[in-house]
């Protein structure tokens, strides 16, 4: 990817522009950094062995061990007269929620 033409950079405004032209970098301090270097606690090294180890099983893995063994379907849908009993409730239930008191003959 080309560098982006003068033109196309953003502006800087004439009192930043001349500060930083005249900043002076002997005010800066020195500092001194400290690299630290975190090493893994043992819970980590345990862990990663284990997953090394079952990666490493899984991947010498034979499927030529597996058993074979026959699918059964069974089919999960209720019977007709389930389904009856279930649109019965249904109705009844729709009909005591909606139901219009207004109907009623009171004496």
């Amino acid at each position: 990817m080309a560098a982006p033409a003068l033109k196309d950079l953003p502006k800087v405004a004439e009192t930043l522009k001349s500060q930083l032209e005249t900043f002076d970098t002997d005010k800066l301090k020195n500092a001194n950094t400290q690299e630290k270097i975190i090493l893994p606690t043992a819970e980590d090294v345990a862990a990663e062995k284990t997953q090394k180890s079952l990666f490493a099983g899984i991947e010498s893995f034979n499927p030529s061990n597996l058993k074979h063994t026959e699918t059964q379907e069974k089919n999960p849908l209720p019977d007709k007269e389930a389904i009856e009993k279930e649109k019965e409730k249904n109705d009844f239930i729709a009909g005591i929620e909606n139901f219009d008191s207004k109907k009623i003959e009171t004496y």
